[in-house]
């Protein structure tokens, strides 16, 4: 099972959700750390085009993260610190972490210009290297109203020393971590074909450089089975969808689920169920 399940029995909204963060838990491993390590291996080896995106301007921020992830490791998690290789250090720095790295520049704005995203959800690494903020997150509805400014506020005044973080959620109909497909349909099937995606999403400083870095953590859970262990689970599900904004729901793949969510709910609260 996950170890978040952000939902809560409101309303749909779109917000940063920001915490802070202790510096011991920037790096989380699991007890699928090995496996989730190998297949992050495979894909930086076989889908290099696809899961690396590299710029000048990013090579001495990533020498920069290698060497706070070496630090972080011999810390906090020393039985996973390990000799590097001679790649990219992005990319060493990727092989040795279960999460995502993302390293944002500041130049006219913050620009994306070093990444290694094993497990996208539905969007294509090529199409954001050298992105700012708000074109990375342009597709996504009510973003620039509601989160360009405050997302570019927070970027500029991200102490040294101090880190975030965030939790960000949808529902896919495979359980595969590797999902660049920019196809936006629903999830086929009902709630037992359908999985509850996870996203701790962390962002701290560099000292030297003063680049940020951004990453991605993927939890992926039956929804069926959050929805047996939590009898809140399933409502609090069907509130956030139903209150989605169309264009929210559209972009997020989420439209004709509440309808099936609800009938789910009907069903079993027949009597004899």
């Amino acid at each position: 099972m996950i170890p978040y399940v952000p939902l809560e029995r409101r309303s749909f909204r779109l917000h940063m959700g920001l915490r802070p963060l202790e510096p011991s838990r920037w790096l989380e491993f699991d007890e699928d750390a090995e496996a989730v390590l190998a297949l992050r291996s495979r894909l930086i080896d076989s889908e290099r085009a696809r899961v690396v995106a590299l710029d000048e301007a990013g090579l001495a921020p990533s020498a920069e993260l290698l060497g706070v992830v070496l630090e972080h490791l011999a810390r906090w998690h020393p039985a996973r610190a390990r000799p590097v290789g001679c790649d990219h250090p992005l990319v060493e720095a990727a092989r040795l972490v279960e999460e995502d790295l993302c390293v944002m520049v500041r130049e006219d704005a913050w620009r994306l210009r070093a990444a290694v995203v094993c497990f996208p959800s539905r969007w294509d690494l090529r199409e954001k290297i050298g992105a700012t903020l708000r074109e990375i997150h342009g597709p996504v509805p009510g973003y620039g109203a509601a989160l360009g400014g405050p997302v570019d506020a927070f970027f500029e005044r991200i102490g040294e020393g101090r880190a975030h973080w965030r939790l960000n959620w949808t529902l896919l109909d495979t359980p595969d971590l590797f999902v660049p497909d920019a196809a936006r349909a629903a999830p086929s099937g009902d709630l037992a074909d359908w999985y509850f995606r996870v996203e701790r999403q962390t962002f701290r400083r560099l000292p030297e450089s003063g680049a940020v870095v951004f990453t991605i953590r993927t939890y992926v859970a039956r929804a069926s089975e959050l929805a047996e262990r939590d009898p809140e689970f399933l409502g609090a599900l069907t509130d956030q969808m139903a209150s989605a904004p169309p264009a929210t729901q559209a972009y997020k793949g989420w439209v004709g689920v509440v309808e099936r969510l609800e009938a789910r709910r009907r069903a079993s609260s027949r009597p004899g169920r």
